[in-house]
């Protein structure tokens, strides 16, 4: 025996393993042979001949009952008359026995043996059943010559009387030779069987001792349909397990008058009259129902909870749905350790009969046959003297194809020819004759879902009838008279060159048929098999070899199984999955992740886990700021006022969060910080009040409901405080929030929740607002959350021979592995894990290749992905390869997936067992160079860092990551690095946003002026907190680089006017005729050159693009994406002494050319956008940094989005600012708060109102001395706190929100 087929001999099902344990031991437990004896003995060797058939023998001498190994009796073995595949050998054990090993040897002597052979095992000897490996593999290995014993140890013990052995392959250079040997152990147990009776148990009367109920059974039936277990309760509570379609079904009953539930569905094909376990276990409220390898965990309605069953009923009971009793046989019953047959067997009184039950199995035999591929078919005679004038052909056919030839046969008449056939999985009937269609009939639908089908076709007296299902009414009748040939099709048709007689245009028949019927009499397939009546070929006589491959469905995440005869499939659309059997999620993991994938803020589903059992959830992510920001709302997070009310004494409030419980947790797990704005307004409302005495409110927050929590936003747990008291300024010192000092004045508490273990807010309760006088508001605002420790989870690599090790990956259904990389070198492994025979393995195999390799026991497979590029360019590369039970993938960043289909009948289960090696191999040859980040098996991180921090040779960590994502910087934008990933620095862009993409538009009136005034160099000296270049620049310029965006309908119009202290100036300008002109004045003694744009209509409304660009003399000047024109200076080329930029309207006329004071003063009325000089960007600065630059704003200045295209990112959001440590505003993306409606609030209001009117004469004021001066110094800001970001959103006052473009706000200053 090999070592594959000694490792295959192991138990594998660990995906349902404590139920599956818990099972195996009930079973061992309910009777029958138990697992601890031996279970070895040979089991063929000591049987007479007569326990031996065979399909055929090539003489006396090679008879079956030679077939025993290592005996050289006869001609050493069995040998058939002919080899082909239509060969077997059967042995009768004499009684049902447990089979747990067979061996096979060729023919003593001879050049006679098999490579590969099929069991089948059988009760009765008839309906067959094929064992399988793995629930897929259907052959064995056989030998390699004559005299060697290969041994095979079934991966689970077969219980049969009868074996059959099925030849595949043999010795090409002789013929089928084999001896034989079955090991294993007597089986016995009680078999009852139900014609329609059962056995009721009636518990004892008194307390129960436990609240656990077991019970176990095996069964089998042909009928699809009947009540196998009913257990009723008190308050008329029941449970049910019911037969419906061959599956069957977990029921609940609760109190009445309400209608029975269904709960879950297992098995399937259960009417196949084999045997099948069932388990079923009550552990209070938890049901674990097992059938056969099919296990599913169940949670109980709460109805349940303590109910306890008085009463089993097996197969006596009225079903909760079904109208039918279990018909069929049991064995192995057993209830809460007790052995129901054997107290029936001792006739205890607490079991009683219902109806016809014997103490045996009696099965009737129908003999079916299978056609499971394009070669097979069925060929009968035709008796036409028993009916020369119509035709009655009946069969039932189970089948998961919706097409394929049924029947067929030709008319006596020449020409004429009968097609019976499943389309679109309805019966149709086709009669054609010369070519043309004389009938076409159809009847029923759906016929394709797996369950046995009767077919009636019809012909006499004139009226051809075809029926299905005659009891649901699929029938279809025509008056043509039909009468057959003298041969009948079942199924195809045999190879063209073998037959004239039969043509199948519709497409083999794949499926099982029986009850064959011609003129009501029934057709004996044993004879066929025996080749005594009719011919076939490539059919399986005796057996139905159907399988659902959906039952257990391989299809993961809510995918929806579908199947044909061979092969199932997987629709994972609405799933949030993709792959063959949705197992890789469609989305990332974290907004982190979406940010380096170069999206912008919107709203975006996450998927926490990826491939793990956590389900995809809708987040904000929020990328304005430095940190990207992940924000779950929760049903009210708006600021809630609340008010006395007669009779209650507290105000609870819940928190429903958008995300499931474990959504949020994994959240909360995986970033680097959460925190969630806890505030309370107050009006004689006290909050905690002492430390020494009982809280008047408190909150719970955590994973469940949450535990209670004492403490308030901005103080640490325990410590029951608010943000002041550990500040020390509260407005009264002797308690530790200002609430607490229940004064009648307004006061508040609020702060920033930040401890994960209390997270997320589930519930609030406030006390003291019971008086009259009391008065208060509440705000919980969303969680949010930054980071992504799995994301940047690292471990950079130095040499060949390092690696780091974790336990073994357990894929063995599923298997997802997905990292990042970046390196230097040519080649090196970045995992390996291996078993005795199977294993993994990816690595660089060059520079331009990465490879997935496995082998999961048919042989090593390899998937390669090539890349146009090298790979060893010290940039980030994704990796995710993918092997499940269809195919094995492997993805490179965004290249085309390249893609290996699973054999059909291959191994299902990866096995694994050494370490897995990350970075290297268990040789130490091969490994690799460079660093690896973000490592997922199955959607759980691997923690490298934490295992690189003790191992030498390996570093935690991976800097670097602006060669790789520095491209998503935009429009002059520079990547600065930090520890995890990197932030665009915008300070030189005229741009702002997380990756300076978007644009600083402002809409102009006639009366807006943005002066921006340049340093002079004697005055650097002078200030040691300059801003950096975007803020002051050089003054005297040999070159000059102008930029900016405009949309008006106003010409001619002033754009952009620069000028000096010398006289010399720059100006940009649209003339009369709507043309560009740029006025260059670079010697203050002469006049301005006028460059004049050949472009016209550029005051059409529309948004146009303009950038200038000078280099001593020589100018380039292009609009749009039109051509670029370029000009010639006859003056001295430098711009000296720079004094002032001026966007709109110039005041200070004397500073104007003569040429350009008329239209100075008019003014610009529309937008400009993204205004650049050099790398100062004027327009930025007065909207986002007003009051940290040398810029003056007059008039109304109106931030918006006018300079904006149409965004093509369906995400894409407005940048906004966070300011959740201020009430009264939220995160980006999310609704205003409510105002407090209350008297107070309307006085608020009113000094709001008095504080804006002292505010702007204070700012008239101050115009009109700056005017009267007749110039403007700046005044540096001096004791101003620098922003934590350079783009933030232009805001007002305390409670302002951010400029939407449906609500501009006008400031003037």
């Amino acid at each position: 025996m090999d070592s594959r087929s000694r490792s295959r001999s192991r138990s594998r099902s660990r995906g349902a393993a404590g139920i599956i344990v818990q099972v195996a031991l009930l079973l061992c437990i309910s009777g029958g042979t138990t697992g601890e004896e031996v279970c070895d003995s040979p089991l063929v060797s000591n049987l007479p001949p007569a326990s031996f058939r065979s399909s055929s023998q090539l003489s006396g001498s090679h008879a079956p009952g030679f077939a025993k190994l290592n005996r050289r009796d006869g001609a050493g073995g069995w040998s058939p008359l002919t080899s082909d595949r239509y060969q077997w050998l059967e042995v009768d054990l004499g009684q049902r026995t447990k089979i747990a090993a067979v061996a096979t040897q060729g023919r003593y002597g001879s050049s006679d043996w098999l490579t590969s052979y099929l069991l089948m095992f059988s009760d009765t000897g008839h309906n067959w059943k094929q064992y399988r490996q793995e629930d897929s593999i259907g052959s064995f290995p056989g030998n390699s010559n004559a005299d060697t014993v290969v041994q095979y140890k079934l991966q689970q013990a077969a219980v049969a009387r009868f074996l059959r052995l099925l030849p595949l392959h043999w010795n090409p250079s002789g013929r089928i030779g084999l001896r034989l040997e079955a090991y294993g152990c007597p089986y016995t147990s009680d078999v009852l069987s139900l014609g329609g009776g059962g056995l009721v148990y009636g518990s004892s009367p008194g307390p129960r001792r436990s609240s656990r109920d077991v019970v176990s059974l095996e069964f089998k039936t042909a009928r699809s349909c009947g009540t196998l277990l009913q257990a009723d309760g008190g308050g008329g509570l029941g449970l049910g397990l019911e037969l419906q379609r061959g599956k069957l079904l977990l029921l609940t009953r609760g109190p009445p008058p309400s209608a029975p539930r269904r709960v879950a569905s297992l098995g399937s094909l259960l009417d196949d009259q084999q045997w099948h376990r069932l388990a079923v276990e009550r552990r209070g409220s938890q049901l674990n129902v097992t059938v056969d390898e099919h296990a599913e965990r169940v949670r109980m309605p709460a109805a349940f909870d303590g109910w306890e069953a008085e009463q089993l009923s097996v197969g006596a009971a009225r079903g909760l749905v079904s109208e039918r009793n279990f018909r069929g046989c049991l064995e192995n019953l057993v209830y809460n350790g007790l052995d129901l047959m054997e107290s029936l067997r001792n006739k205890e009184r607490r079991v009683t009969v219902v109806g016809n039950v014997t103490f045996s199995c009696a099965e009737s035999v129908s003999v079916a046959v299978t056609f499971p591929g394009p070669q097979s078919f069925l060929q009968l005679p035709w008796a036409t003297s028993s009916s020369p004038e119509g035709v009655s052909v009946g069969f039932q056919f189970r089948t998961w194809n919706d097409a394929g030839l049924l029947l067929t046969f030709d008319l006596p008449e020449e020409g004429g020819v009968v097609w019976l056939y499943l389309s679109e999985a309805r019966l149709r009937l086709q009669i054609r004759k010369g070519g043309r269609a004389l009938l076409e009939l159809s009847a029923g639908s759906a016929l394709n879902d797996g369950q046995w089908h009767s077919v009636e076709l019809t012909s006499r007296r004139g009226r051809l009838t075809i029926a299905v299902d005659t009891e649901e009414g699929g029938v279809a009748h025509a008056g043509l008279p039909v009468s057959a040939g003298s041969q009948l099709f079942f199924g195809g048709c045999p190879a063209a060159e073998d037959s004239q007689e039969c043509k199948n245009p519709f497409g083999v028949f794949q499926g099982c048929m029986r009850l064959l019927r011609l003129e009501d009499q029934p057709v004996d397939l044993i004879r066929v098999q025996q080749r005594l009546l009719g011919n076939y070929s490539h059919l399986q006589i005796d057996m139905c070899g159907i399988i659902d491959r959906c039952s257990p469905s391989r299809c993961e995440h809510g995918g929806r199984c579908s199947q044909s005869w061979s092969v199932f499939r997987c629709n994972c659309s609405a799933s949030g999955y993709s792959g063959a059997t949705c197992h890789s999620s469609v989305y990332e993991q974290s907004c982190e992740a979406y940010k380096h994938n170069g999206n912008t803020s919107g709203h975006f589903y996450i998927d926490v886990d990826g491939s793990g059992p956590i389900g995809p959830q809708l987040v904000y992510c929020n990328m304005t700021e430095e940190n990207t920001w992940m924000v779950i709302r929760h049903n009210n997070t708006q600021l809630t006022g609340v008010r006395p009310s007669a009779g209650v004494d507290q105000h609870s409030v819940h928190f429903d969060y958008s995300t499931e419980e474990e959504q949020l947790l994994a959240v909360i797990s995986q970033s680097e910080h959460c925190e969630q704005e806890l505030s309370y307004r107050c009006r004689k409302s006290r909050l905690l009040n002492t430390p020494e005495g009982s809280p008047f409110s408190w909150w719970l927050g955590g994973p469940g409901s949450g535990r209670v929590q004492t403490y308030w936003g901005g103080a640490q747990p325990g410590s029951r405080q608010c943000a002041c008291g550990l500040q020390g300024d509260c407005v009264d010192p002797q308690h530790y929030c200002n609430c607490d000092a229940d004064r009648a004045e307004w006061a508040e508490d609020s702060g920033l929740l930040t401890h994960e273990e209390s997270l997320p807010v589930r519930s609030l309760v406030l006390g003291d607002i019971q008086r009259a006088v009391s008065e208060a508001a509440y705000r919980v605002g969303p969680l949010r959350c930054y980071g992504d420790k799995n994301f940047w989870n690292a471990a950079f690599f130095d040499k060949e021979t390092s690696y780091l090790h974790f336990p073994t990956f357990h894929g063995e259904l599923s298997a997802d592995i997905s990292f990042l990389f970046k390196t230097t070198a040519p080649s090196g492994v970045f995992l390996e894990n291996l078993g005795i025979k199977d294993f993994i393995r990816i690595e660089l195999s060059s520079p331009t290749r990465v490879a997935f390799s496995l082998d999961v026991g048919d042989g090593p497979l390899e998937v390669r992905v090539e890349s146009a590029v090298p790979l060893n360019d010290d940039r980030w590369h994704r990796v995710r390869a993918e092997r499940n039970v269809m195919e094995t993938s492997l993805r490179l960043d965004g290249l085309p997936v390249a893609r290996r289909g699973a054999p059909a009948d291959g191994h299902l289960h990866l096995q694994l067992n050494s370490q897995l090696f990350v970075g290297g191999t268990a040789s130490r040859q091969k490994g690799f160079r460079g660093c690896i980040r973000a490592l997922q098996l199955n959607g759980v991180t691997l923690d490298l860092e934490e295992r690189a921090s003790i191992t030498p040779g390996v570093r935690a960590g991976c800097p670097g990551h602006c060669s790789s994502y520095g491209s998503l910087c935009r429009n002059r934008g520079r990547c600065a690095e930090r520890a995890n990933g990197f932030l665009c620095d915008c300070g030189l862009s005229a741009y702002t946003g997380a990756f300076c993409h978007t644009e600083v538009s402002a809409s102009f009136l006639p009366g807006t002026t943005v002066s921006y005034t340049f340093k002079q160099p004697h005055e650097s000296g002078r200030n040691s907190s300059a801003r950096p270049s975007s803020i002051y620049s050089d003054t005297t310029l040999r070159g000059e680089d102008v930029s900016l965006s405009f949309r008006t309908t106003q010409s001619p119009a002033l754009l952009l006017y620069v000028s000096s202290h010398r006289g010399e100036s720059l100006a940009l300008l649209l003339n009369k005729h709507e043309a560009l002109e740029v006025r260059y004045k670079l010697d203050g003694s002469r006049g301005a050159e006028v460059l004049r744009s050949g472009g016209r209509s550029l005051a059409d409304g529309r948004l146009h693009a303009v950038s200038v660009r000078r280099r001593a003399d020589a100018v380039t000047l292009q609009i749009d994406r039109r051509p670029k024109e370029d000009f010639n200076l006859t003056a001295d080329g430098e711009f000296n002494a720079i004094r002032s930029l001026v966007l709109g309207r110039v005041h200070d006329s004397e500073d104007v050319d003569p040429d350009l004071s008329r239209l100075a003063s008019l003014g610009f009325t529309g937008c400009l956008s993204v205004v650049r000089f050099n790398s100062v960007s004027p327009l930025k600065a007065a909207l986002l940094h007003p009051h940290t630059s040398p810029v003056v704003v007059t008039g109304p200045l109106v931030r918006s989005t006018c300079g904006s295209s149409a965004s093509a990112n369906p995400h894409a959001a407005q940048d906004t600012r966070h300011l959740s440590d201020r009430p009264g505003s939220v995160g980006s993306g999310q609704p205003l708060v409510n105002a407090v409606r209350t008297d107070s609030a309307l006085i608020g209001g009113l000094i709001a109102v008095a504080i804006f009117v002292l505010a702007s004469g204070l700012a008239i004021t101050a115009r009109f001395l700056c005017r009267r001066k007749g110039t403007y110094r700046n005044q540096e800001a001096e004791g101003v706190k620098r922003e934590d970001s350079q783009d933030l959103t232009f805001t007002s006052q305390r409670d302002s929100q951010s400029v939407s473009t449906e609500n501009p706000k006008e400031y003037f200053i």
